[in-house]
């Protein structure tokens, strides 16, 4: 029903759509398809107004989002201007062919924890951490297996914002 919904929408090619919380209920493959179909017609220059809670889904689809708490406005901007703006730490994880981090300092690392064959930092100082990470490495002369670099989800930034916010009526 929502995609026969949908398509009644879009097939005479509006230059908005308007959505709210289309992909509530969806089974996986769907969403994926409703997804692509968005993509799509984001390519062709039909601009997307999408009211959700998922903030993957938002994260994955928006050029601009705008976050409400109680009808106000409490933070806009791309998903990784408002990701960025947080006090949410990045994740470095590190697999070398040696163990050879021993609790050294980096910069800008709050907390460290090995997690299998990983070295977990989370960093308020993405650059400077992982630049010295690196340094370390090679002046030990082993090899970097892996190296992932996770910035905050809009998710949990969506959480630090609205926990933290009180909206005057």
């Amino acid at each position: 029903k929502r995609r026969l919904e949908l398509a009644l929408a879009v097939a005479h090619r509006p230059s908005v759509v308007f959505l709210d919380e289309p992909t509530a209920s969806l089974d996986v493959e769907t969403r994926a398809a409703l997804h692509d179909l968005l993509r799509e017609l984001r390519e062709q220059g039909t601009t997307i107004v999408l009211s959700t809670h998922d903030m993957a889904e938002a994260e994955s689809l928006a050029d601009h989002v705008v976050i409400l708490l109680q009808g106000s406005v409490v933070t806009s901007g791309t998903p990784k201007q408002i990701t960025a703006a947080g006090s949410s730490l990045t994740k470095v994880s590190v697999r070398t062919a040696t163990r050879c981090f021993n609790g050294a300092p980096f910069p800008g690392i709050v907390r460290s924890e090995v997690q299998g064959e990983y070295t977990v930092y989370f960093t308020d100082r993405p650059a400077a951490s992982v630049s010295a990470i690196l340094d370390h490495i090679e002046a030990r002369g082993t090899e970097l297996i892996d190296l992932r670099v996770e910035r905050p989800k809009l998710e949990e930034r969506f959480l630090e914002l609205t926990r933290n916010t009180v909206v005057s009526a």
